[in-house]
């Protein structure tokens, strides 16, 4: 039996294929496409489409959306998702409200393989990688739970984004299009731990989006005891492909540094970090490390200040992240977790 096409992973230049191969003319797929993101459920609900066709459609595709598994709100409005995919599998999505409008963190695989330390993502290892029908599928059942609409979309969530790079430049390719969420290439921010041969793959795509690089130590062996990406790509060479990136798309860079307490929250710390990375233009997100792995506590507040004086004395911006749903273990995995266990059970 044929494998169902996922309609949700579909560009409109696909669609259009697709239209012909089902002996319709190749504009169809546009209105598919619009159907797709116009508030269709089922292939039943495109009214200006032939019963005939969408009857071929429906035997052909499939219009799985995830299900809400669990949902936890936060005092602050921040609000976590544990989604169950089509085959079973768990994964999550926060969405957070800003002046600016309203972010979702989205997963790009089921669970994760980099093995950062700190992460409740590595856990269990990646069981696999997501399409870009199920990253849209993230989207779409948010707005629709909540009644309102994302804007912004940062690739932080379950997973490393340039790990499955294919899917989700796809991903951000139907979700910019005018006729789909129409989201800006500028609205999205990549988080990588540091895949420095998949970043000059990213680079050549020129795209405007805001790369954000997982850095947390300036120091190579202190940095592979936290992310063992590092022993394969180490400092000096990230510090180049970054310099490369920068130089190919005119695209500031966010260097993304959880504070450890006593570990990595040193001024030494950040004068290493600042010579190291002297060739790039960049900002700096501090952020108090999540306690959800064991050994790990957040820095204190005096180090917090002590280590962003350094940066701002040197003139480079720095600021701390806001912490919001830190009532419902808003960080990557911890849902995901809960919910496999009570399974279990």
């Amino acid at each position: 039996m044929a494998k169902l096409l996922d309609v949700y992973s579909m560009t409109i230049e696909e669609l259009s294929q697709l239209a012909q191969s089902l002996g319709e003319k190749a504009y169809r797929g546009k209105q598919i496409f619009k159907w797709l993101y116009g508030g269709a459920t089922t292939f039943c609900d495109m009214t200006d489409l032939s019963k005939k066709f969408r009857e071929a459609l429906a035997s052909a595709c499939t219009m799985h959306l995830p299900t809400i598994e669990r949902k936890q709100v936060a005092k602050d409005g921040t609000v976590k998702y544990a989604f169950r995919l089509a085959d079973g599998e768990v994964i999550e999505s926060v969405v957070m409200s800003y002046r600016h409008g309203n972010t979702i963190c989205v997963s790009t695989q089921a669970g994760c393989n980099m093995g950062c330390s700190f992460c409740a993502s590595a856990v269990g290892g990646k069981t696999r990688d997501l399409t870009a029908g199920e990253m849209i599928g993230q989207i779409m059942v948010a707005e629709r739970d909540l009644s309102c609409r994302i804007g912004n979309v940062v690739l932080m969530g379950m997973g490393e984004p340039l790990d499955n790079l294919e899917q989700v430049l796809k991903f951000m390719a139907i979700s910019n299009d005018e006729n789909g969420f129409c989201i800006g290439y500028r609205h999205f921010t990549l988080s990588t731990c540091g895949l420095c041969d998949k970043m000059n793959m990213l680079a050549e795509h020129k795209l405007p989006i805001t790369l954000s690089v997982s850095v947390h130590s300036p120091f190579d062996e202190e940095r592979s005891e936290m992310m063992p990406v590092n022993k394969k790509f180490p400092l000096a060479t990230l510090a180049k492909t970054l310099e490369h990136y920068q130089a190919v798309t005119g695209r500031r860079i966010s260097l993304e540094y959880a504070l450890i307490r006593d570990k990595n929250d040193s001024p030494a710390h950040a004068k290493a970090l600042m010579k190291l990375f002297g060739g790039l233009s960049y900002h700096v997100n501090v952020i108090p490390v999540n306690e959800a792995r064991e050994g790990f506590l957040k820095s204190h507040q005096a180090n917090i200040h002590r280590f962003l004086e350094c940066f701002e004395k040197a003139g480079i911006p720095a600021t701390t992240r806001r912490e919001l749903g830190a009532d419902i273990s808003a960080a990557c995995g911890q849902l995901r977790h809960q919910v496999q266990k009570e399974k279990e059970l």
